[in-house]
């Protein structure tokens, strides 16, 4: 009885204290989100005032670039990379610098035009402020990991207004094929927490609402099947394309201040011959996918180029909202191909399922279809869901992802190492069934007469 008690009561103190720990942590992440999305939308409607504003884009990524190189080094690229590296290298410990510095850098990059997303920095500022936490705290590293998982939840969920997917997100996207349980219940508390902070502040989620869904039929499931290999494809493109542009300006022998303005011009160059929805977040690109209408076929390619360069060149910013444009695309092509009568409904599910292929997170992703768009839409974007995932093979938007688990009992991966370590993925050899060989009797061995009955 006495262990019984002993039990309960650990677990029952051990509850109280991360509900403390986790709301504390999604206060200050719901208040720092919130800081950043309203200086984002000042500076993004005061930059639209600029009568071409595009053509400042050199510029724009020349201030992004240095400042992050000359203020916190730790602060470049896309934040949730740094953050999923931060917690698997160095337990979770982040400059505070980095806070200030990625938001202004990302402010910068967005408000002039440059192709990224706002959940990276959200997600590095939210992990920044945990760690933060972690030492006003002085927690031990194990606990200091767990605070900063929680900042990533919290930054994922404030931002986009989908606590539960955000808390998902976080504890699934560090290691391919494996979920943080013990992190679970504090990733709730500071993902809702973060939420609800951020609507008391005045922040706003506009989730976008489909028209009435479609009757699927059984060719319908077959289809959205095959809208799960198209999204894989399309995540393995967009992959593959940042890959190459990160490579190409790494490979540049020249001063950084120049591949910044390289970048910019090139951005300045798909703006000006192709279509400025390719820059920017493209909110209003995906509104119109996801409201019926028939987007560009090329805005797959066109929006991976455009974030790639960003990236590549010294801009900031996050993955996931060109993730969110690139599968609404996807699912919009698709659909303009095969069933135009779905294009609403297959932008939404593309949305969902190239997150779930690109950032190998087919769970949150699931999820977070039912909070952007209703429960009608839950098994045919979590089909789809897992079916980009599996396709997109072992590959991942975040190099520092852990591989843990093999996507298919037929192939055979090194795990326990980092996706960008990962050289070679083998087929593994085929195993002939062990057939027992007959069993010769003892002499000595006494027999029946007649032969074992096998029925």
């Amino acid at each position: 009885m006495k262990e019984h008690f002993t039990e309960q009561a650990t677990l029952f103190i051990s509850v109280i204290k991360w509900s403390c720990y986790a709301t504390l942590v999604g206060i200050l992440v719901g208040c720092g989100t919130t800081v950043f999305l309203r200086t984002l939308n000042w500076a993004s409607g005061t930059a639209q005032l600029v009568p071409q504003q595009y053509l400042l884009l050199p510029l724009v990524i020349l201030a992004s670039s240095a400042l992050v190189r000359w203020l916190a080094p730790e602060a470049a690229g896309h934040g949730t990379e740094k953050v999923i590296e931060a917690v698997h290298k160095r337990m979770g410990k982040i400059p505070v610098a980095v806070i200030p510095v990625k938001l202004v850098a990302t402010v910068i990059t967005l408000a002039g035009g440059g192709s990224a997303g706002k959940e990276g920095p959200a997600a590095q500022i939210g992990a920044g402020l945990a760690s933060a936490c972690a030492d006003l705290l002085r927690v031990n590293d194990v606990d200091r990991r767990k605070l900063v998982i929680c900042g990533i939840s919290a930054g994922f969920a404030t931002v986009f207004g989908t606590p539960v997917a955000g808390a998902i997100f976080g504890v699934e996207v560090l290691v391919l094929g494996q979920m943080f349980y013990d992190v679970l219940f504090p990733c709730f508390v500071a993902g809702v927490v973060g939420y609800h902070v951020a609507l008391r502040l005045g922040a706003s989620f506009p989730h976008d609402l489909l028209p009435p869904m479609p009757t699927f039929s059984g060719w319908s499931m077959i289809e959205i099947i095959m809208l799960g290999v198209w999204c894989g494809l399309a995540a393995l493109l967009l992959i593959e394309v940042m890959k190459l542009g990160e490579r190409c300006f790494a490979k540049l022998g020249w001063h950084w201040s120049l591949k910044a303005l390289l970048g910019g011009l090139l951005l300045v160059v798909i703006g000006h011959f192709g279509s400025q929805t390719y820059l920017g977040l493209g909110l209003e690109t995906m509104h119109q996918g996801l409201q019926g209408q028939a987007l560009p076929a090329g805005a797959v390619l066109w929006k991976s180029v455009a974030t790639s360069i960003t990236l590549g060149s010294g801009g900031s910013g996050g993955v996931v909202t060109p993730i969110f444009f690139v599968g609404t695309a996807a699912g919009n092509l698709f659909a303009q191909l095969f069933s135009p009568e779905y294009l609403a409904a297959y932008s939404a599910i593309g949305l969902t399922a190239l997150l779930a292929g690109a950032a190998n997170t087919p769970i949150a992703a699931s999820v977070m279809a039912i909070e952007l768009f209703g429960s009608e839409m839950a098994p045919y974007a979590a089909l789809a869901c897992m079916v980009s995932f599996l396709i997109a093979g072992y590959r991942s938007i975040y190099p520092s992802q852990i591989l843990g688990a093999q996507k298919s009992a037929s192939l055979e991966a090194p795990t326990g190492m980092p996706i960008s370590e990962l050289r070679q993925v083998t087929l593994k050899a085929r195993q002939t069934p062990f057939t027992p060989k007959p069993r010769t009797p003892d002499k000595h061995e006494p027999t029946t007469g007649t032969e074992p009955d096998h029925r």
